[in-house]
């Protein structure tokens, strides 16, 4: 018979399965990179603004739609923000950055108006606006705006901005998700290039609110950003005047 071997007997030892195996670190192996997230301090709320100057009247139109991405946040916040008796101002890119600057800038009309005891001109605002901007070239804010009134003269001034101050004033401009929709019907039907069987007359006010309407609507069905509701400003020498017309609510 044979001998039983001396000293405890060992069960043998079981294979780790492969899965087990698969997943057990290597000494050799090399951690995985670190995952870089993005963030950034801005956000595009959409929205579309334009701005027409008369002889003695200027037009500000805007829509009322607030949205990020896919997502509409409200359907009724207005873009523009009447600061002197003569001049309004409208803001497209981010509302946040643009609820600031309007609130400063008020409170800069406010001193202005307690020091020489009258209301700053448009041309001194507008001064005022580009090194407001200026002045936060660094971190700017995010907007976009367009600035109407009518000047000393009694002539209608728009001016528009880029989000570092850089400004000029021109006949007519616009901003916003749907400023190049907008821009190509402002040449055809205010500059009439390339037209030259056209009658180059300036438009009255009723046909440059109209035109205003026009564009907006038109904008509303082709930009996701624009729509709802838009709001006209009709400044004069009587001071401003506003109206609301309905656009695509979808």
């Amino acid at each position: 018979m044979a001998q039983a071997p001396d000293g405890p007997r060992r069960c043998p030892r079981r294979p780790r399965p492969s899965s087990a195996r698969a997943r057990a670190p290597h000494r050799n192996s090399k951690m995985q990179a670190p995952m870089e997230h993005r963030w950034s301090p801005y956000a595009d709320n959409g929205g579309t603004c334009l701005g027409v100057a008369g002889n003695d009247f200027c037009v500000l139109a805007a829509d009322t739609r607030l949205s990020t991405g896919y997502s509409i946040l409200t359907r009724d916040c207005s873009k523009v923000t009447q600061l002197t008796d003569k001049c309004v101002i409208a803001s497209c890119g981010m509302k946040s950055d643009a609820i600031t600057l309007h609130k400063h800038m008020k409170a800069r009309i406010v001193m202005y108006e307690h020091k020489h005891r009258r209301q700053p001109s448009v041309c001194a605002i507008a001064q005022m606006l580009s090194t407001m901007l200026y002045g936060k070239r660094f971190f700017p804010y995010y907007t976009f705006n367009v600035l109407c009134g009518v000047d000393d003269e009694g002539v209608g001034a728009v001016y528009h901005y880029d989000a570092i101050g850089s400004f000029e004033r021109a006949p007519y401009t616009t901003s916003g998700s749907g400023s190049a929709l907008v821009l190509s019907v402002l040449d055809c039907q205010l500059q009439k290039g390339n037209q030259p069987n056209a009658a180059k007359t300036a438009p009255n006010k009723a046909e440059v609110v109209e035109l205003c309407k026009d564009v907006l609507s038109s904008v509303g069905e082709r930009d996701i950003y624009t729509g709802d509701w838009g709001e006209i400003f009709i400044i004069d020498a009587g001071g401003v005047t506003t109206t609301r017309f309905e656009l695509r609510q979808d």
